[in-house]
């Protein structure tokens, strides 16, 4: 039996493994995939399309494992990821890579999930499974650290397209050990699929994630493509719930939320992913716009480690204390990293800025990424373990698009405004010369050369400016999350009996 579950964790880990190296690696190539099949105006589509379908799809799948089996759809999913790659690697264009990156994404919105509703299923016992979910965030977070170093050997050696095709051997190893070793206990049963339920949900999902998208590329709120995309996806919204009411199973059972835990939590969830995409994607640009070091390892990487320490260690310590205690603690952490985020100038010292992104990882990302999933699971009936795993990872991934298109609206218009003052105080787009073009903040930091000291200093405090003042952003979410938690309850995860934990997992699978 040992044997067994060991085995069934290997597959669970390298799945685990090929969703997180995909992006990575692929961002690391995406330089020999133009240079071989072109499409720099559509480069977005790679990872666009990938996202959405991705985030569109997890309750689906998250639903579908409580209803059919958790081995049936976490096989589905291994298929279609491997599948997607194994095409991606044969595309000539980049509208055919895009296409063959849905299925890839839609791959991976069952992975994820269903890796974690596994382990539950299979250790019952909350004080082990706390651990290896810990120890599974770590996986996925090595990962992901060194998927940028792979991708860049792979593409340089080899060629763009063995970054897809190497999940090809990865993926089978662990779809033949699972489906070879795990024995899923059937239901006689035939449950009635809610089509119109999961058909609303990723209208809902991919309209208002294009609608963050584009407002973060477009800095505006407000345009009759976005507004219509909102109006479309609170349309389905509303529908959605209608139809969830009526649903003999719903993709998404809206009782669920009448438990102060899973609510609170997935606020919490939606404000730790706004923070981490936000903070990803700005504080390596203020490490190379306003502090000058462009060597992002030295930044990304303490961030990474510090995120998957603090998610290994919460795991064990996390049947000791009430989920609200951690979680806003965790949140007054973001409070304290937010409030020093925003007092930060070009004089700082660059270790105290790692220090501070390692405080961010270690005391508030790291852990919520663990807390969050153990949480929901043991406070929800067996038959919800999937798709409130699913739920975690669909609201973490919703947060993270409204954090970074959020930051990205309001860094962009106080440099947009920046930019203004300094057309007039250097005059830089002189009457003589209207269809000259003045250099913009990225320009003129990028070549600090070329311009003269006073130009490039006063791009650097503005860049500074709008950064830490989008900053505050991350202030009000740890605020809001902090909030939530504390509507959590006195609840807290306990230890079960052996036998009980033995019993339970019988029941389930064979092994």
């Amino acid at each position: 039996m040992r044997q067994k579950r060991s085995i069934i964790l290997m597959s669970i880990a390298l799945g685990l493994v090929l969703t997180a190296l995909d992006n990575t690696i692929v961002s690391a190539s995406v330089n020999k995939i133009l240079d071989d099949i072109g499409g720099l105006d559509k480069v977005t589509w790679i990872y666009t399309t990938y996202a959405l379908a991705g985030t569109s799809t997890m309750l689906i799948f998250g639903k579908l494992s409580d209803l059919f089996g958790r081995k049936t759809l976490y096989l589905i999913a291994i298929g279609l990821f491997l599948l997607g790659s194994a095409l991606c690697g044969t595309a000539q264009t980049i509208e055919q890579l895009s296409i063959y990156r849905i299925i890839q994404g839609i791959g991976s919105g069952g992975i994820f999930p269903i890796s974690f509703s596994l382990i539950y299923t299979l250790y019952t016992d909350p004080k082990d499974s706390a651990k290896l979910s810990g120890i599974f965030s770590a996986v996925f977070g090595l990962s992901s650290i060194v998927g940028p170093q792979i991708g860049v050997w792979i593409s340089e050696t080899l060629s763009w397209r063995w970054c897809f095709y190497i999940s090809v051997p990865i993926g089978i190893a662990s779809f033949v050990s699972l489906l070879l070793v795990l024995q899923e206990s059937r239901t006689e049963t035939k449950p009635k699929i809610d089509v119109p339920g999961a058909m609303l949900i990723v209208i809902a999902t991919v309209c208002s994630m294009l609608a963050l998208d584009m407002v973060g590329k477009k800095d505006v709120w407000i345009s009759w493509k976005i507004i219509a995309l909102y109006g479309v996806s609170v349309l389905a919204v509303m529908s959605f719930f209608f139809v969830e009411r009526r649903a003999k199973e719903p993709i998404l059972p809206l009782q669920l939320f009448k438990q102060r835990i899973v609510a609170g939590t997935s606020i919490v969830v939606f404000c730790q992913g706004a923070i981490m995409f936000a903070a990803m994607t700005y504080l390596p640009l203020y490490s190379i716009y306003v502090l000058g070091e462009s060597r992002l390892n030295l930044l990304l990487t303490p961030f990474m480690l510090s995120m998957i320490i603090g998610s290994v260690l919460i795991s064990f310590i996390l049947t000791r204390f009430k989920i609200r205690t951690i979680m806003v603690v965790n949140m007054a952490i973001g409070v304290v990293v937010s409030c020093l985020l925003m007092k930060l100038s070009p004089d700082i010292p660059f270790w105290q800025f790692i220090g501070l992104v390692v405080l961010l990882g270690l005391g508030v990302l790291g852990p919520l990424n663990s807390i969050s999933q153990n949480a929901v699971t043991y406070s929800v009936e067996e038959r919800f373990i999937g798709i409130s795993s699913s739920l975690v990872g669909f609201c973490r991934s919703m947060g993270g698009v409204m954090g970074a298109s959020s930051m990205a609206v309001i860094v962009n218009s106080q440099m947009a405004a920046s930019s203004k003052t300094a057309i007039e105080r250097f005059k830089l787009n002189p009457n003589s010369d209207p269809s000259y073009q003045p250099p913009n903040i990225e320009t003129v930091l990028r070549n600090k050369d070329h311009f003269e000291p006073d130009l490039v200093s006063y791009f650097t405090h503005a860049m500074d400016h709008a950064i830490t003042q989008g900053f505050v952003l991350l202030l009000c979410l740890s605020v809001i999350g902090a909030s939530a938690a504390l509507t959590l309850g006195s609840i807290k995860i306990k230890k079960q009996s052996e036998e009980k934990s033995q019993a339970d997992t019988s029941s389930q699978f064979d092994i």
